[in-house]
């Protein structure tokens, strides 16, 4: 065998090797409308479970783990992106139909916008758009943006917690995406029906079930800081709390994100800021939850952020 032909063919047997150990060689990505392109498909991680947070480090960076079921996580890559400025708290991720990953993240403590930044690998992040959320007033805190496309209306929003004073009292606005890019949004829109007493409502996570919105939202007010459920037949209300308080026994919680496990039941993360863990609890019905677990792998870790499900 000559040196230069058994060259080239190790060459081949590496490059073999490499295609099937690769995790992208087995993609698996629920499909979307319009459909994905092969080359778009070879981008979505193995992983059924994409989670993109901040850390108790670091609120300038972006972490991204992923899950084969919901419940172990192991990092993918962090830090996997620092803002140009500011900071990326709270990130909300989806993937969307051109293929790529987006989230929508705080910018800053204080300040009248948040930001968009995209991926195709879920490892290197380019920002997309920073969007105003001052209209009619000038909002003294923008925090938790979070995606949400509304499967009446196939349209994508971003719910976006403001508040009229210094750190509350805050209210759920939407704001909705006039193109595919997600570059240029419309809004606000305020979530009617729910109270600013106090210091309001923050982290509020939408869910379309039974023909009803639900809401999950983080009653602010000192003495509260618990998860909260409202109920609405439009996405922009009037809502009605239908649970309140500590209903659901997961203590002072915030952050919720909801999302679909393979036996149908839903899922819900939140960050116990004050505790330090991070928490999940099931349900079939969006009202009754079993006792909540925490996630070693995350607990004492993480901060705030999205489990997407692909």
């Amino acid at each position: 065998m000559s040196t230069s032909f058994a060259s080239l063919l190790a060459i081949l047997l590496f490059s073999v090797a490499c295609t099937l150990a690769s995790p992208l060689a087995n993609a698996n990505i629920t499909s979307t409308t319009p459909a994905l392109s092969p080359e778009a498909f070879k981008r979505a991680v193995a992983a059924p479970y994409v989670f993109t947070a901040f850390t108790s480090a670091s609120e300038s960076n972006l972490y991204v783990y992923t899950s084969n079921d919901g419940t172990s996580f192991n990092l993918l890559k962090g830090p996997a992106y620092t803002p140009p400025t500011g900071l990326i708290r709270d990130p909300s991720v989806i993937l969307h139909t051109d293929g790529k990953y987006y989230i929508a993240y705080t910018t800053n403590w204080s300040g009248t916008n948040f930001a968009i930044a995209s991926s195709t690998n879920l490892q290197s992040w380019t920002l997309v758009a920073t969007i105003s959320t001052a209209s009619s007033f000038q909002p003294v805190n923008t925090w938790a943006p979070e995606f949400f496309k509304d499967p009446k209306t196939g349209k994508i929003n971003i719910i976006v917690s403001l508040s009229t004073g210094s750190y509350g009292p805050f209210l759920p606005y939407a704001f909705t995406a006039t193109d595919s890019t997600l570059k240029t949004w419309s809004g606000p829109v305020v979530l009617s029906g729910i109270s600013n007493a106090g210091l309001g409502y923050i982290d509020t996570f939408p869910v379309y079930f039974n023909n009803q919105y639900h809401i999950f939202a983080k009653a602010e007010t000192n003495g509260k800081k618990t998860i909260e459920h409202a109920v609405a037949s439009s996405l922009t209300g009037p809502y009605n709390f239908v649970q309140t308080g500590n209903f659901a026994g997961w203590g002072q919680a915030e952050g919720p994100c909801i999302t679909v496990l393979p036996n149908g039941k839903f899922r819900l993360y939140a960050d116990g800021y004050s505790s330090g863990k991070y928490i999940y609890s099931d349900s079939s019905d969006l009202y009754n939850w079993s006792a909540y677990q925490t996630i070693p792998s995350l607990s004492g870790t993480v901060r705030h952020g999205t489990v997407l499900k692909q």
